[in-house]
């Protein structure tokens, strides 16, 4: 399994892989891989960084992330477990012409809809299932268990993981930048950072680092801090009614609550006290 920029270990004569993490906290780290991902969140919660766009997972989600595209898990800190079960794949791990059958255009969708990643939002039940029935089972099983689950995320609805796929694979350059960039931002979100700090951290002139972040994200690093800054604190007001909406700004990394509010209201389409007023 080459992955970028660490390796995910798999059995040089096997087509696709099963594997189980169960960890205090999911690989933080951003990388890529050339297999399809398929995920199941059986217990955890946290941020899914896919392309443009940071989602929320929690358990019982299921998650799709095509190859080479770069993604980080940043779990929640909490007593429970993180744990995912998960199987790899490629288009051509069974041949070059096995997903072309005819048999198998049922499926076409699925390929369709993971380019920029999604989540499948109906049918969840089913596919547990079928990832718990064959977590300790035999690889002929699990293969059979990986195509059932490929036609049921055909045809569920879901909603994409992301807007924007840069549409190259990282380099190993690349990804080591972009890993120590998003790492971090994830560590420093809530204080401030400019643009002259974050380009010294991608080892690049200020103008050199705006112009690389908006090619590979389609987002300036601005937007993308932003971006990071509103999820904790939509968290924050959803799962905390101690805080004020004030407060909550400033541990989200906000100094000006006027420009909290426009951040807020422009990503997430609603007011902080919209949200606060909707967990009352």
């Amino acid at each position: 399994m080459k992955v970028l920029p660490f390796k995910i270990p798999k059995p040089q004569n096997e087509a696709f892989v099963f594997q189980v993490d169960k960890e205090i906290a999911f690989y933080d780290k951003l990388h890529q891989h050339e297999e399809i991902q398929i995920s199941y969140i059986v217990s955890g919660e946290g941020s899914l960084i896919i392309g443009d766009t940071i989602n929320h997972y929690r358990s019982g989600d299921i998650m799709v992330i095509d190859g080479n595209l770069p993604h980080v898990f940043k779990s929640d800190y909490t007593e429970k477990e993180s744990h995912m079960l998960s199987l790899f794949f490629t288009k051509d791990s069974f041949g070059t012409a096995f997903f072309q059958l005819p048999e198998m255009q049922e499926l076409k969708p699925f390929f369709k809809r993971c380019k920029h990643g999604f989540k499948a939002t109906s049918k969840q039940k089913a596919i547990h299932d079928i990832f718990l029935s064959i977590e300790h089972t035999s690889k002929l099983k699990q293969f059979i268990g990986l195509v059932e689950i490929l036609k049921i995320a055909s045809s569920c609805t879901y909603s994409s993981l992301s807007s924007f796929v840069y549409n190259r694979a990282y380099t190993n350059n690349e990804g080591e930048r972009m890993r120590n960039v998003i790492e971090y931002t994830l560590k420093h979100y809530k204080k401030p950072i400019d643009l002259d700090t974050i380009s010294e951290v991608a080892n690049m002139t200020k103008n050199a680092f705006c112009k690389y972040f908006k090619k590979r994200t389609n987002k300036t690093y601005i937007q993308f801090l932003n971006d990071i800054r509103i999820e904790h604190a939509s968290k924050l007001l959803q799962t905390n009614n101690d805080l004020s909406i004030a407060e909550i700004a400033e541990l989200s990394g906000f100094n000006n609550i006027s420009n909290f509010n426009r951040q807020f209201k422009s990503i997430k389409k609603m007011n902080p006290s919209q949200i606060k007023k909707l967990q009352n």
